[in-house]
C-alpha cells in the first residue's frame, strides 16, 4: 500500500512539472525564476522583436533567464536569440532578466532602476 501511495505521489509531481506554465512561476504577483529570484523586463527591449538589447556589460548586471537548447515556447512564453547566439526566455515577447543586486528570494531591488527596469508580471 505504501509503495502504491509513493508511486501515485511521484506520478502527481511529474504531472505538475509537465503542466508548469513556463520557465517561471508567480510569487507575490511577480514572476520568479527556477531559483526563486525575481525577474524583470527592460523598457528598451521591443516586444516580439525576437531579440534582447541588454548584452555585454548590461547582461552582466541583468543576467538573462536562459533557455536550454531543447526548450520550446509554451503559452505566453517564447524564446529569443541573444547576440551571442544563446537563448533567452521572453514573456509576451519581452525578454526577462534577473538583477545582480537581488541577493535572496523576495528581493525586488531592480524595480525602477534607471526608470527602465520593471518587475515582470503576469
Amino acid at each position: 500500500m505504501r509503495r502504491l501511495a509513493a508511486l501515485a505521489c511521484t506520478a502527481l509531481l511529474a504531472a505538475c512539472a509537465v503542466m508548469s506554465p513556463g520557465p517561471a512561476r508567480v510569487a507575490d504577483g511577480v514572476f520568479v525564476g527556477p531559483n526563486n529570484m525575481t525577474l524583470y523586463t527592460f523598457d528598451r527591449d521591443v516586444a516580439a522583436s525576437g531579440k534582447s538589447v541588454c548584452n555585454g556589460p548590461c547582461a552582466a548586471n541583468w543576467p538573462p533567464l536562459m533557455a536550454g537548447a531543447t526548450a520550446t515556447p509554451y503559452g505566453d512564453w517564447t524564446i529569443v536569440v541573444r547576440d551571442d547566439g544563446s537563448r533567452q526566455w521572453a514573456y509576451r515577447g519581452k525578454p526577462v532578466y534577473y538583477w545582480v543586486k537581488d541577493t535572496r528570494p523576495g528581493d525586488r531591488t531592480g524595480d525602477g532602476v534607471n526608470n527602465v527596469w520593471r518587475l515582470a508580471r503576469p
